[in-house]
Order: C-alpha cells, then sequence, then structure tokens
C-alpha cells in the first residue's frame, strides 16, 4: 500500500503523508464547532465502530507492545474522534430532537431501541451501569495498568542497559546487535510512556462524556423543566392550600359577605394581592430551588464521579445557555398566577359550613397541581425551538 502510494504520488509522498495526520485532527476538532447533518453523523459513527474493532482485533494479536507501536497514538486520535462525535451529537439532539427519534442519525436510533427498547426509565438504568463499568472498572483499571506498566518499564531499562552492555563485552553481542537491543529498550519505555499518557486522556474522555450528559440533564432539566415544576407543585400543596384555606374561613365567618355590604371589592382586596403575591414569589423560590439542585449535583459528581466543583462550574454556562434559565422563570412565574388564582377560586366557593371548606381545599390543590402540568407541556410545545 506504500509502495502504491509513493508511485503514485511520486516525490511528494512524504509529504502528503505528514499532512494526513493534522488534517485529519483538525477535521476533528471542526466537528466540535460545526453543526453535522444526521447522514454525516451516521457515517462517523459507523467509522468510529469499525475503527474501534480494528485497533481492538490487532492490540488482541500482539505478542510484544512494540508490535504496535502506534497503539498510543492510534488511541488518543481515536478518543479525540469520540470526543468529538459526542459533542456534536449532543448539539443535534438538544437542537432538533423535538423532530423524532431519528434527528441525530439512525445509529444513534438503532442503539437506543437495540439497547432500552425505547423505555426511558430502562435507559437511565442501562446508562447508570454503562457509567460504571466504562468509568469505574474500565477506565479507572486501564490507566492504572499503564501506570505500573509505564513505572517497572522504566525502572527495569538501567538493568537492561546494563545487561546488554555485559552481553557487548564478554563478546556475547556484536556492536551491531546491540544497537538493536537498546532500540528496542528505548522503545519500549517510550511505548509504556506513551500509554500512560493516552490512558490519562482516556480518563479525560470518560469524564468529559459524563459532564456533557450530566450538565445536560441537570443544567436543562432543572433550571428549564424541574426547578419550576418542583416549585409550582409544592406551592400549590402549601401556599395554594393556605389561600384556599384563609379564603374558605372568611366565608364560613361571613367575613367575605361583610365586605362586600361595606363596598369593598372582594377581586382588588382579596384575589388580586394573593395572586400578584405569588406570582413574583414563585420565581424566587424557583432560583432557590435551581441553586439547590445544582449545588447537589455538583457534590454527588464531585464525590461520585471526581468531577471538581470549578469544573462543574465552568460546563454550566457552557452547556446550558441561559435562555432556558429565564424560561424557567417565566414559567413560574405563570404557574405562581395559576395556582393563586385557582386557589383564590375554590376559597371563594366555599359553602359556610366546615366539610366544605376540606373538599374545597383539597380540589384547590387536585386542580393547581393538573393545571400546572398541563401549563408546562403547553409551554414545552410552544418553546421547543426556543433555547
Amino acid at each position: 500500500m506504500n509502495a502504491m502510494l509513493g508511485q503514485w504520488l511520486g516525490g511528494r509522498a512524504d509529504h502528503v503523508k505528514g499532512v494526513i495526520a493534522p488534517l485529519f485532527v483538525v477535521l476533528v476538532l471542526a466537528m466540535m464547532v460545526l453543526p453535522l447533518p444526521p447522514l454525516m453523523l451516521d457515517v462517523l459513527f459507523t467509522f468510529n465502530i469499525a475503527i474501534a474493532l480494528t485497533v481492538m482485533m490487532v492490540a488482541a494479536r500482539m505478542v510484544r507492545p512494540l508490535d504496535f507501536a502506534a497503539f498510543p497514538t492510534v488511541l488518543l486520535i481515536t478518543t479525540l474522534l469520540r470526543l468529538s462525535l459526542n459533542v456534536a451529537s449532543t448539539r443535534v439532539v438538544l437542537m432538533q430532537g423535538h423532530t423524532g427519534a431519528a434527528a441525530a442519525g439512525e445509529v444513534i436510533e438503532s442503539f437506543g431501541h437495540f439497547l432500552i427498547g425505547g423505555n426511558f426509565a430502562v435507559g437511565l438504568i442501562v446508562f447508570a451501569i454503562l457509567v460504571v463499568i466504562n468509568f469505574i472498572v474500565v477506565t479507572k483499571g486501564a490507566e492504572r495498568i499503564a501506570e505500573v506498566g509505564a513505572r517497572f518499564t522504566l525502572d527495569a531499562m538501567p538493568g537492561k542497559q546494563m545487561a546488554i552492555d555485559a552481553d557487548l563485552n564478554a563478546g556475547l553481542i556484536d556492536e551491531k546487535e546491540a544497537k538493536r537491543r537498546r532500540l528496542e529498550v528505548s522503545e519500549e519505555a517510550e511505548f509504556f510512556g506513551s500509554m500512560d499518557g493516552a490512558s490519562k486522556f482516556v480518563r479525560g474522555d470518560a469524564v468529559a462524556g459524563i459532564l456533557i450528559l450530566v450538565i445536560n440533564i441537570v443544567g436543562i432539566g432543572i433550571l428549564r423543566e424541574l426547578g419550576p415544576m418542583l416549585a409550582s407543585i409544592i406551592s400549590a400543596g402549601r401556599s395554594g392550600s393556605a389561600v384556599t384555606a384563609q379564603l374558605g374561613v372568611m366565608r364560613v365567618t361571613e367575613e367575605v359577605e361583610a365586605l362586600a355590604v361595606m363596598g369593598i371589592s372582594i377581586t382588588t382586596r382579596l384575589v388580586l394581592p394573593r395572586v400578584l403575591g405569588l406570582a413574583v414569589a414563585l420565581p424566587l423560590v424557583t432560583f432557590c430551588t435551581d441553586i439547590a439542585a445544582l449545588g447537589g449535583a455538583m457534590v454527588v459528581c464531585d464525590f461520585t464521579l471526581g468531577i471538581s466543583p470549578g469544573a462543574f462550574l465552568q460546563a454550566v454556562p457552557r452547556a446550558v445557555d441561559v435562555v432556558n434559565f429565564w424560561i424557567g422563570i417565566g414559567k413560574a412565574a405563570a404557574f405562581g398566577f395559576a395556582v393563586a388564582f385557582i386557589a383564590c377560586h375554590y376559597g371563594l366557593r366555599v359553602l359556610p359550613n366546615t366539610d366544605s371548606l376540606a373538599v374545597g381545599v383539597t380540589r384547590s390543590v387536585v386542580a393547581s397541581i393538573t393545571c400546572v402540568i398541563i401549563l408546562d407541556a403547553l409551554f414545552a410545545v410552544l418553546l421547543r425551538n426556543v433555547g
């Protein structure tokens, strides 16, 4: 193959060979910046899987480490390719995921159907298992093996050099054989040293992959969806029920009728302050919920995945657009308005007896939570292309 390439390119073969590897690295890095169509993602994922299988079969046939001396370099390049594909596919999923399961290509969709059968709960469990296997077992084990192998090889170098010099002085080998053995010892040490560095890079790639997914799930899920939703449900159960009970008690004690007799507007005096108050307070509660949830995720990542708080905080702004935060705050305000309005509605409908008060509070909480879920689904449809 090299002879045919040299014959075809003539005297420029060496120059072309020297440009291929840097050009490939530049193209791989460009994948992190440029958006890729689903067809290109399919081709690149298939190419990545084929390279991985080829490298695995070649490595399995190795007898000596130097039989595949380029393995550390190949490992670095393939790891960089995988990281770029991770970033590119994540971008497509976040931007076009609403269009269907095949938004990021047929390969990702096929793996999804094959591994989890379209079940979201099964996917989370399988993903957690794969993370444990990949990061804790495979990556850390390979890193430790490469580190120990490099250390023992470097420690044995002086002894091997002395053995070669002793054989040369004893006349057992000639100068040419001594040079060959010295070169082999040097290349072997360089190989294990490169493997140690490559294993660190692979571990960084595993951490980056986990960090990308965790930040996407935690950041977007909390700031845009879970934060406003949880804060609204809790407020519906506590503040909403309290408002309904307060207005219901005023109905039982006939204070509402007394206000009407005095010519005081019930809407202005009782309803409007509560609606506006909860519409303003719920975004603040949501902000506190976001901070607490992100802080908890940061601590969990630090203790379980080894992701430092600094790296977590630096990755959040890059992975999660600030518009998702403002969408969550806006949804919280709308949820607060709806919860307060429903609570006031059921509170003012309470009949002047205690049984009606209990029924009104229960219906208010159920209706508020149902309304929050419906509004969240409506916002998800309307804002699917935003953020």
